[in-house]
Formats: structure tokens, C-alpha cells, sequence
């Protein structure tokens, strides 16, 4: 054999190998000799993309709720709540599962028309939705309404918890909050048509005070001859010229004092003449407690709509420019604070105050000046031209009588309120209240003597 030639290989193994394969690693075999390990390093597997998943489909759903649904809050706060609330007790397409009762009192007249005479308490009971989610249609739109109340936040002024409505629909629909706001506000307008609120101050807001009460025509008040007439052109015409105001730079404010005996028929007239001009009565009790100047211009600057402002028996308020009530609590307010609230810098515009007194000569110049007070109306007791027309509005009888009746009352100045309760006490006989009238006259006079 020629030495060089390499020898060769031996045989049963390939020539083209030129080395051995490697052997498995020892994780990898681990991996695939542990079949629990495995199965659970697949569950997390599994786990993790669904995790990612879930997160995904949560993102886009905020994404498509952000751009497809329009939500609306209204906090109790709010004066369209109140309205808004009564609005949806009255909708006829509610869905809902969470109802609330208001018990209201009523009048005989009112629970016989709603079927409940047999309730001796004169009692209504109303179901309206209370605290979670109800579901409306309105105008072809679906909205989800939910109430929630805090129970831990509590209105200050009042004490109630707070709350919030929030109305949520499709963003294409969120012109329809627009129109329901509009539409609750009328329902409530149309609620309390042929009705005057008399609000109250309770701590820095205004409250209603009962129930609103039914208009008394103004036709219904006797007053003597051009007062009441007068009175009413003078607030119309203030009424329509605002514009006027504003372009000579005077604040727009109209004061009035309604002065004259007790009894002449002061307070009547105002609640008559707000009924006539559908403005609602804002009472402000100057000798309230716990009353101070800046509360009192924060209630002054924050009336109601389309309300006037009373301040009654305001001579009462004054003993040597210090307020005091029935028990001679002295009252926060200062006199300097009053004039102030009334036609002040800070003071609000668009106002119409009404003060009424028995004793004008006890005022103090300073507060019925001009821009404080612009009209001054006297109400006397009752002259022949008042008896004549109150009593025709009682009874249809021979003037003769009531000549007799002018006759009789009109020299001994009494009222038209003492007037009234005769009539009132005797509404089928006027002989009978001519007599009365007579009998009291007598016993009064004796008692003086």
C-alpha cells in the first residue's frame, strides 16, 4: 500500500459525516418531560392574551362610549331639578323599578276630583321615580335617567342629601336635553298656572312656603276711588321700559311703601296684584334671627324669577335704628346694611320692593327717600264708596241698606277687614249683618265710655 493514500473508512458509516450530533439540553428537556409544567405554562399563556383581550375590548368601549353617548347632570341644587323630577313623574313612557312616594295635603275639593274622598286626611299620595336608573322614550330618542343621592353629602341650607340626576343618550340625540328641559319647565308653569308662591328666606336661599296658592282677582280687592288703578299703570309701565332704564343709566329698581291703618287692606292688595301680573311673593321678616346685612343682600340679589320682594310692617323694624322682634331679640341687620341691600353698589337690579307700614310717621327719612321708595299709597279705612261696593259683591239688596250701613260705620273709621268679617259672618242676610254691625258699635262704644 502507497503511503499517503489515506485509508479507508471503515465500512457501514458514511463518508459525508464529519461529526456526531449534540445532544437535548437539559431545560429543554425538562420542558418536555414535565407535562404539568407544560400545561401550566400554557394557562398563563392563555390567561395573559385574554387579560390583554379584556383590556382591549374595555378601551374600546370607552372609546366608542366617549364618541357615541352625550350625558347631561343636573344637581339638586339646580332650580331645573325640581322641575325636571316632576316633569318625569308625569311621562307616559317610564320604564323603571325604583319608585319614591310624595304625600302631599290637600283640599276637599281636590281629593274628591282625584277619587280619594273616603281619605279622611285629606291626603295625595304621588309615585315618582326615585334613586336609580329609569329608562324614557322621548321624541323617538331612548334616555337613561339616573338618580343618585349622596350619603354623606348634605345641602347645607336645607339638610337633604344631595343629589344628581344625569341623563345620558346617543351623541346624535343630544339636542333632545334642549326640549325636555323646556318641555319640564313648561309642565311645571302650567302645574302652578292660576297659582301665586309665596317663598320664605331659609338660611341664604328661598324656599316656597306651603302650597302655592290659588290668584285672588284683583277685581276682588276694594280699595277707595284711583289707588288701586294707579298703583297697577304705575308697576306696568315700569314693567315695560327697561330698555329706557338702561339706556339713561338708572338702576332698574321700583320701590313702593303701602302705608294706612291695620286692616285696610295692604298685604291683600299686593298678593292680588302679583296674581295679576303673574309674579310670585318673596317675604323677608327683617326681625328673623340670625338675619345679618350680608345675607340680606345675598337674598335681595338673588330673587326668584318674576317675584317681588315684601318687606311687611316695616316700622316695626326700627326703635332707634336697631331691629328687635316680639321678644326683644336684637336682629343682625343694621340699618346702614338695609339701605344698603336696597339700592347699595352691590345692590341687584331688575327688583321691585314692596314695604308696608301702619305708622309712616315712625320711618325714617333716610329709607323712603326717592330711589328707595318711588310711590307712596295711602290705604285708609273704609269710606262710603268702599262699603257701597263691598257690599254689593255680598248681597243683592235695596241700596237703601247700604246707605244705612255708610251711614252707621263710616264716621267710627273702622276697616274693611271689620267690614268683611261681618259680611262674612252673615252671607245670606244683610239685615242680619246691618244689625251685627250695630251691635258692635254699641258694645265698643259703651266699652270706651
Amino acid at each position: 500500500m502507497q503511503q499517503g493514500t489515506p485509508q479507508s473508512a471503515p465500512s457501514g458509516i458514511p463518508h459525508d459525516i464529519t461529526s456526531p450530533p449534540s445532544p437535548p439540553g437539559r431545560f429543554q428537556a425538562f420542558l418536555s418531560d414535565n407535562s404539568i409544567f407544560s400545561a401550566g405554562l400554557g394557562l398563563m399563556s392563555l390567561g395573559a392574551g385574554l387579560a390583554i383581550l379584556r383590556r382591549s375590548i374595555v378601551a374600546g368601549a370607552s372609546a366608542m362610549k366617549r364618541r357615541m353617548l352625550v350625558s347631561l347632570e343636573i344637581p339638586s341644587k339646580d332650580r331645573s331639578y325640581a322641575a325636571f323630577l316632576r316633569w318625569m313623574a308625569n311621562v307616559p313612557r317610564r320604564y323603571s323599578h325604583n319608585l319614591a312616594v310624595e304625600t302631599s295635603a290637600a283640599s276637599l275639593d281636590t281629593v274628591q276630583a282625584a277619587g280619594s274622598a273616603k281619605n279622611k286626611a285629606n291626603r295625595l299620595f304621588g309615585i315618582v321615580p326615585g334613586p336609580g336608573r329609569h329608562y324614557i322614550k322621548y321624541q323617538g330618542c331612548w334616555i337613561q335617567i339616573e338618580r343618585q343621592r349622596s350619603g354623606r353629602l348634605q345641602d347645607l341650607t336645607t339638610g337633604t342629601p344631595w343629589e344628581t340626576v344625569t341623563l345620558t343618550t346617543l351623541n346624535r340625540d343630544r339636542g333632545v336635553f334642549s326640549q325636555l328641559l323646556a318641555e319640564a319647565q313648561a309642565y311645571t308653569q302650567s302645574a302652578k298656572a292660576n297659582k301665586t308662591i309665596i317663598y320664605t328666606a331659609f338660611a341664604a336661599e328661598w324656599r316656597p312656603f306651603g302650597r302655592p296658592r290659588s290668584k285672588r282677582l284683583l277685581s276682588t280687592v276694594v280699595l277707595d276711588t284711583g289707588v288701586k288703578e294707579k298703583l297697577v299703570a304705575d308697576l306696568r309701565e315700569f314693567l315695560q321700559n327697561s330698555k329706557w332704564y338702561a339706556e339713561r343709566g338708572i338702576p332698574y329698581r321700583r320701590g313702593y311703601l303701602l302705608y294706612g291703618p291695620p286692616g285696610s287692606g295692604k298685604t291683600s292688595f299686593l298678593f292680588a296684584l302679583a296674581g295679576e301680573l303673574d309674579y310670585d311673593i318673596c317675604v323677608i321678616n327683617l326681625a328673623e334671627r340670625g338675619l345679618s346685612d350680608d345675607r340680606l343682600n345675598h337674598l335681595l340679589s338673588n330673587l326668584p324669577p318674576r317675584s317681588v320682594v315684601l318687606l311687611e310692617d316695616v316700622d316695626s323694624a326700627f326703635g332707634g335704628r336697631k331691629i328687635t322682634d316680639e321678644m326683644g331679640f336684637q336682629s343682625a341687620v343694621t340699618f346702614s346694611g338695609l339701605l344698603n341691600a336696597l339700592d347699595g353698589v352691590a345692590s341687584s337690579e331688575e327688583r321691585i320692593v314692596f314695604m308696608t307700614t301702619n305708622h309712616p310717621e315712625r320711618l325714617d327719612a333716610a329709607l323712603i327717600r326717592p330711589g328707595r321708595v318711588d310711590y307712596k299709597a295711602y290705604f285708609g279705612n273704609a269710606s262710603p264708596k268702599q262699603v257701597r261696593e263691598l257690599f254689593s259683591r255680598f248681597y243683592r239688596a235695596d241700596k237703601k241698606l247700604a246707605d244705612e250701613l255708610c251711614a252707621l260705620v263710616c264716621p267710627k273709621q273702622v276697616s274693611m277687614a271689620y267690614l268683611q268679617e261681618i259680611f262674612v259672618a252673615n252671607k245670606s242676610s244683610p239685615e242680619a249683618a246691618l244689625a251685627m254691625a250695630k251691635q258692635r258699635l254699641q258694645t265698643s262704644q259703651k266699652s270706651s265710655s
